[in-house]
């Protein structure tokens, strides 16, 4: 099992600081995630200050940026990281990709399915030197120049991560993504009943293996050497949960559950901006189902056991504060390479 790290976004001598430090400690790689700032510009100071460790997004919006656009810069990335990075790419929601990024949304698991397909296309392009001739039910590419192509790469082959919690998209993953980023709202046996299961179901519309699908979560983590360290993180852990089952999309986990009631009232207390009632009201019993709640020294035993055969690699889901409470890194990191 491989152990990668989440890294926020930030001024560009501290993210090269940051990404050595990561690659010193022997983390495999580092994965940065599209928020307030955006996941790509990082990955190129994080790719030249690093040497073996692998960089990704998680995730990079998909529908935010044409086909074309997300091919390019993915391109640069792999060139400037010398055959490290790995294209994680999500589609968000309807809300956000209509009214905050402008773009169209219908279908979103056909869709993606072609924007991938479209961007692998321009690869095969750029490597090649073939003629465009792409032309999916949502994206097209039929035209360039050598002007606009930036020719070979030495590691051509990118891999595309899908970001996905509902069957539907978990079967786009499989059949066209070679891995998926398990959301970090999650637990074991949704992995087993939920997702794995649809991932085989595209892995066989696509004519391919789920075997060959490599599978990454970021994990929620309740520890510390104090009580008032695990309390803190508890309520983050809360917070995070509150926040994501409010979302009509995360709905499946809670109903997988048995949560489906809590799911519509935290979206109500979300309209109605409680946050305060919505981190009271999440039960024990999910959080003991979705986080990951063990003492510092246990945490890596305890992340294998969890996800042996589940899971190909892991990080701890952490707020960028949270990190420094977290000192055992280098045990973790050895007993997960274990």
């Amino acid at each position: 099992m491989k152990i990668d790290t989440l890294m926020g976004a930030a001024d560009p001598k501290l993210i090269a600081e940051k990404s050595r430090g990561y690659e010193a400690l022997g983390f495999d790689c580092v994965w940065t995630f599209e928020a307030k700032h955006d996941a790509l510009i990082p990955l190129a100071y994080a790719a030249a200050s690093t040497e073996k460790l692998e960089i990704g997004t998680n995730i990079a919006v998909a529908f935010a940026r044409s086909p074309f656009s997300m091919a390019q810069v993915a391109w640069d990335l792999q060139k400037y990281s010398s055959g490290r990075f790995r294209l994680g790419l999500g589609t968000q929601v309807k809300q956000h990709v209509e009214r905050r990024f402008s773009m169209p949304f219908d279908r979103p698991a056909d869709r993606i399915i072609d924007y991938i397909r479209c961007v692998h296309s321009v690869w095969e392009t750029f490597q090649t030197g073939q003629r465009p001739a792409y032309d999916g039910p949502f994206y097209k590419f039929k035209l360039i120049n050598d002007f606009f192509n930036p020719g070979p790469l030495e590691h051509p082959s990118i891999p595309i991560y899908l970001a996905g919690v509902n069957p539907r998209m978990c079967e786009a993953a499989g059949e066209v993504a070679d891995g998926f980023h398990v959301h970090p709202m999650h637990s074991p046996s949704y992995l087993q009943e939920v997702v794995v299961p649809s991932l085989e179901v595209g892995a066989q519309k696509g004519g391919r293996s789920v075997e060959n699908i490599e599978l990454y979560a970021p994990v929620f983590v309740i520890t510390g050497e104090s009580q008032d360290e695990i309390d803190y993180m508890e309520n983050s852990v809360r917070r995070q949960i509150a926040f994501y089952g409010s979302t009509p999309s995360y709905l499946a986990v809670l109903e997988h559950h048995g949560y489906g009631d809590l799911g519509r009232r935290l979206n109500g207390l979300m309209r109605e901006g409680n946050i305060a009632e919505m981190i009271k009201i999440i039960p024990e019993d999910l959080i003991d189902q979705l986080a990951v709640v063990e003492k510092p020294t246990n945490i890596g035993a305890t992340l294998r056991k969890r996800y042996d055969g589940l899971l190909d690699r892991v990080s701890l889901y952490l707020a960028m504060d949270e990190e420094d409470r977290f000192t055992r890194w280098d045990q973790l990191i050895k007993t997960v390479h274990a």
